[in-house]
């Protein structure tokens, strides 16, 4: 089995976060493990607060789960302040794991402020050389790249300036688009873009972290980065299309749809 861990927040109500995370590493079939950066007080509607870790216990996580278990990929999602950055920056470059995906996380779906815009320079500085793919999606590329971005030549020119703050890959999602959910990968020579079918719900909470998550996993099990994020993104559609309508706002995607609609398999049936 493969193991994957995640350095994100939590979210108490299930839907992002660490939760998601762990779910969609499940739902894949890999070993999730966990470095918590920040305790979040959210619902489907809203985020009520937010309490960081210190960078010191941040650390003594890292150093739990890395000098006792192998990591094949890692996640990185929510990074709220200078000095939880410059810890996770230092720890993986001093341990340099393989497939390490970052999702950018600014703004929750709520538009709550996850992490202050002016740390964009930061993370940039700090985290992006460090990493093997990043996840912005149009909000987040907008800042990151210093440009707005309206038309797919816009995500085309803001994934060129985004690249070449040093990750290898740049998966820059439409998602925030009208038109279909058309997703860029930018390989720095390349530009490959991944199509889907527009699904009209509200229940979109956690979509960015499940999908970064999924292609952590992708990746730890071995698949090539065109193949990693293409079925990453089959994956939440999959899990956006069986949407969960739970709570009064912004719900969750469903991550375990065929486990929960057929169940476990009986012992000793017939695979």
């Amino acid at each position: 089995m493969n193991h994957v861990l995640t350095i994100a927040g939590s979210d108490c109500s299930g839907g992002a976060g660490i939760q998601a995370d762990m779910k969609t590493f499940a739902a894949h079939g890999v070993y999730g493990m966990s470095v918590i950066v920040s305790v979040v007080a959210e619902n489907t509607q809203r985020v009520i607060g937010a309490q960081d870790i210190s960078p010191t216990l941040i650390a003594e996580q890292l150093q739990a789960v890395f000098e006792d278990i192998r990591v094949d990929a890692v996640k990185i999602g929510m990074l709220p302040s200078p000095a939880i950055m410059a810890c996770v920056a230092e720890n993986l470059e001093r341990r340099r794991p393989r497939n390490i995906v970052l999702d950018p996380v600014m703004i929750a779906k709520n538009g709550y402020p996850l992490m202050d815009s002016r740390l964009a320079e930061t993370l940039v500085a700090l985290v992006f050389p460090l990493v093997d793919v990043v996840t912005p999606n149009i909000p987040e590329a907008e800042v990151l790249a210093n440009m707005t971005i309206s038309s797919t030549e816009a995500m085309e020119t803001a994934a060129r300036i985004i690249h070449a703050y040093g990750p290898r890959y740049v998966v820059l999602k439409g998602g925030h688009r009208s038109d279909d959910a058309a997703d860029l990968l930018y390989d720095g020579n390349t530009m490959h873009w991944l199509r889907a079918k527009r699904i009209e719900t509200k229940n979109t909470h956690g979509t960015g972290c499940t999908f970064s998550s999924a292609i952590a996993a992708n990746l730890a099990m071995g698949k090539p980065i065109n193949d990693a994020v293409r079925d990453a993104k089959a994956y939440v559609t999959m899990a956006i299309a069986h949407a969960l309508t739970i709570g009064k706002g912004c719900g969750p995607t469903h991550h375990f749809h065929d486990l929960y609609k057929y169940g476990l398999p009986r012992q000793g049936a017939q695979k």
